[in-house]
């Protein structure tokens, strides 16, 4: 009798992973869908002439969106732009804060819309930016990347590129409620992966020309695998806080007596605080770059990724959101109350306010230095880029990105899989108690 329950398991998963593939299909089929008006030889050379530049880190996170001008030009970028200001909001606002976390699915339900309507705003003003960026656009050649220019492209750009917004906002919610893992992430990672095969050729014609030793080819893999290696082992690594259970008696039966513990993350934010500091860099610096004015250009080389300026903002912003989304995410004071409740104490730990605050400490510590970790992983490129003189996809944000999102999709795969077996075993014993 349990192979049907096992069998039905399996198929609910295999149904989750083959919807999660073919949305994301549709999305790598969108990116090549270009907008109307552009000249695609023109846009392909000036692309080229733009590698290691802000534009190929925009183009890394819209999945090469941006070099072919497509409806998904701006990705998931504005969803996130709408996330953070959201959030944002929750800190200010104390009546946003209570409707998102007090009033259950229905806050949550207007707290998403809000953010919907936020990326819809977001979308117009970059792609307002973006039309007139294009118009000024020239390929080396001097041929002009927009074929007619004028008020008629931008407004088509304008409507073109909030649908593809939505279109991929709507795609990554897809995945998040009928596929595996979170939509927004895998889409980001889709955009990533597809750029390696051409990361890799890249590299190999470097090789191939002599402006890269095979010696220093090898030399990157391994230092690539044991990059790849530190993270997997940084994301795992918890910090155990033990908790002892106070005995209670009910009745004639006596509860509680058990020690556990309280697992914290050394990285508890994941991989939010680089897309969100990549994100809010991203836009000042594109409007720049697409910019005719000498002066904003000149601004704009500011906020290059192998600027000083750049960097130093993106670390100080990473160590911002890494504080700012545990403190959303992992509140101390209420798993405080929630420990004296069930009769929980930290040994040597009054419960209280005294347990909040060593929890609080605790994890503070614990995010400067998923912080620090976090902040050399991305600054990664730097020395890549100086050194190695290979393409921006490897290392940094990217690889940070890759291995994040690859871990927690594999852990709900396996989160699925328990519990299609837990349901299974549950059946057969309610069948044999019938029996």
């Amino acid at each position: 009798m349990a192979a049907p329950n096992t069998n039905t398991g399996q198929a609910a998963l295999a149904k989750r992973l083959g919807w999660t593939l073919f949305i994301l299909c549709c999305y790598r089929v969108g990116v090549h869908v270009p907008i109307p008006g552009v000249d695609a030889a023109a846009l392909s050379s000036f692309f080229d002439s733009m590698q290691g530049t802000i534009f190929s880190l925009f183009d890394m996170f819209s999945g090469g969106g941006l070099s072919n001008v497509s409806v998904f030009a701006l990705g998931v970028m504005p969803y996130i732009s709408a996330s953070i200001i959201m959030q944002l909001l929750q800190v200010v606002s104390p009546e946003i804060k209570r409707m998102a976390r007090e009033e259950g699915q229905a806050g949550r339900r207007k707290t998403t819309q809000w953010t919907r309507y936020l990326t819809v705003g977001i979308t117009l003003v970059q792609g307002l930016g973006i039309a007139v960026g294009l118009e000024n656009m020239t390929s080396p050649s001097g041929a002009p990347v927009v074929l007619h220019p004028g008020m008629q492209f931008r407004l088509v750009t304008m409507i073109t590129f909030t649908a593809g917004a939505v279109l991929v906002m709507w795609l990554g919610e897809q995945i998040s409620e009928r596929g595996i893992g979170n939509g927004i992430s895998l889409i980001i990672f889709c955009g990533i992966v597809v750029g390696i095969p051409r990361g890799i050729i890249q590299s190999y014609a470097l090789i191939e020309a002599g402006d890269m030793s095979i010696f220093k080819g090898i030399i990157l893999l391994v230092f690539m695998a044991a990059v790849v290696v530190f993270i997997v082992f940084v994301e795992r690594a918890q910090r155990r806080i033990p908790i002892n259970y106070a005995k209670r008696q009910q009745g004639r039966k006596m509860y509680g007596g058990q020690s556990s513990h309280l697992p914290l993350r050394l990285n508890t934010a994941g991989v939010i605080p680089p897309i969100f500091a990549s994100s809010l860099l991203l836009f000042p610096a594109t409007i720049g770059q697409f910019s005719g004015n000498e002066y904003v250009r000149r601004l704009a080389e500011f906020f290059s990724p192998n600027g000083l300026m750049y960097n130093v903002l993106y670390v100080a912003l990473m160590f911002f959101f890494c504080y700012f989304y545990t403190a959303i995410i992992f509140d101390p004071k209420e798993m405080a109350e929630n420990l004296k409740k069930a009769g929980g104490f930290i040994p040597g730990i009054r419960p209280g306010e005294q347990t909040a605050s060593y929890i609080d400490t605790t994890l503070s510590r614990l995010t400067f230095s998923g912080a620090i970790y976090i902040s050399l992983v991305c600054l990664l490129p730097m020395l890549l880029i100086s050194n190695f003189n290979v393409p921006f996809y490897f290392g940094g944000t990217s690889l940070l990105i890759l291995v994040g999102v690859a871990m927690d999709f594999m852990n709900q795969v396996e989160s699925h899989m328990i519990s299609a077996q837990y349901q299974m075993f549950k059946n057969m014993g309610r069948k044999g108690g019938k029996a």
